[in-house]
């Protein structure tokens, strides 16, 4: 669809905001999560948290993990662990973020493992990060070697970014097949285009997410998670879902990643269908939530007693962060989104974390990989720890975003 301002549907019961919460309490939130990265730092550093844990303990695993379930999210633990250094300038996390970065290099080389687009995940919160964070060339070089390897899978006739295999295996079951997730990997895109001056980049990214936009945000601000464009004649067929409930019910991390992307794809263009899209994908958002303001797995539910997905959570406060910035100060819409996100990260601190849980190495409990596959349900999801630490550096300090 072409988003309509005008038809944005508007945030209900907004007195739900209202946190009444200190920067006190993110202080206290992130402490726990240094805590975490500090118990575990030895164990991953050579190797990474697996995608979710089993009974709230991650497993080790390679970076390029034979793991199909695991294969894109190496970058997430890397990610903390320059966020650390970030905050703390403390050379322990540099060094063992520095031999991620090698480890990526090393993959990226290989080609281990990286015919699929997240690209971006991997390479945003290892190389571009470290690149950002220490000025290192070599880490730049990595970031825009990736760049230009997740380039080769943009598909010039449906303009989109394939989710996986070689685009010219015709004969592949995802041809011509893009997922929401994408969002969040065409930012490495972006920043290669400002690094290098190569506007293919930027128009890749550009389009892409305008196809996001067209095809994959509904018309209530809901999205699928999976769509499918001819990659012959560039006509869209249809779209689905593979992780939610139902192909027009709406997956809450698919929600969450396209809340977060849009906002991300303004930074860099300035394009203000963006904006106009994300609030339309956020209001969606919010007004599908749970009393204690977590989501749902799916936002077809909104029962208090339903399987949460802290991770969703946890992404969509990032995103709802990102997309206050860019309103002017006095706009109301950015007071509620910036109250929203400090609403559900309130909640996710007091009510979700495993503080309780000393047995455990992850910091969000209840998060779901794929409820349909069984996989990760009722666990810690690496991602939701990363976008949750993410998500509370930004409440405490005016950060500069690594995607």
């Amino acid at each position: 669809m072409a988003v309509n301002p005008t038809a944005c549907e508007a945030v209900r019961a907004t007195h739900r905001f209202n946190h009444g919460l200190s920067k006190d309490t993110f202080r206290a939130a992130l402490d726990f999560v240094m805590n975490r990265i500090d118990h575990h730092l030895e164990a991953f550093t050579d190797r990474f948290p697996s995608a979710h844990s089993v009974d709230q303990v991650y497993q080790p695993v390679d970076n390029a993990s034979l793991d199909y379930y695991s294969d894109w999210t190496s970058s997430f633990w890397t990610g903390m662990v320059w966020l650390a250094y970030e905050l703390t300038e403390e050379p322990k996390y540099r060094d063992v973020a520095e031999r991620h970065v090698a480890s990526f290099k090393t993959r990226l080389e290989k080609r281990d493992i990286l015919n699929h687009h997240d690209i971006g995940f991997l390479y945003s919160l290892s190389c571009v990060a470290g690149y950002r964070l220490t000025g290192s060339e070599e880490a730049k070089r990595i970031a825009l070697d990736a760049a230009k390897l997740l380039s080769m899978r943009f598909q010039e006739k449906s303009g989109i970014i394939q989710v996986r295999g070689y685009l010219e295996d015709r004969g592949h079951k995802e041809r011509g097949v893009f997922i929401i997730d994408c969002s969040m990997n065409v930012p490495l895109l972006y920043w290669a285009s400002t690094m290098t001056g190569d506007r293919t980049y930027y128009d890749k990214a550009y389009r892409h997410m305008s196809q996001v936009m067209e095809h994959m945000v509904r018309d209530d601000g809901s999205s699928y998670q999976v769509y499918h464009i001819d990659a012959d004649t560039g006509e869209p067929t249809r779209g689905w879902t593979s992780q939610g409930h139902a192909d027009e019910d709406c997956w809450s991390r698919g929600q969450a990643w396209v809340m977060y992307g849009l906002p991300l794809s303004y930074r860099y263009t300035g394009d203000k269908k963006f904006i106009d899209a994300a609030k339309h994908t956020c209001n969606y958002f919010l007004n599908h939530l749970p009393e204690d303001l977590v989501c749902n797995w799916d936002l077809v539910f909104t029962d208090q007693d339903g399987q949460r997905d802290t991770s969703a959570a946890a992404i969509a406060a990032c995103g709802l962060l990102e997309l206050a910035r860019h309103l002017p100060v006095l706009d109301e819409d950015r007071t509620l989104y910036e109250n929203a996100a400090l609403a559900i990260l309130g909640s996710l601190a007091a009510n979700y974390t495993t503080a309780d849980d000393p047995g455990s190495n992850g910091v969000l409990g209840h998060g779901v990989y794929s409820l349909p596959k069984n996989l990760g349900v009722d666990e810690c999801n690496i991602w939701g720890d990363y976008f949750y630490m993410e998500a509370l550096v930004r409440v405490l300090r005016d950060w500069k975003p690594y995607w």
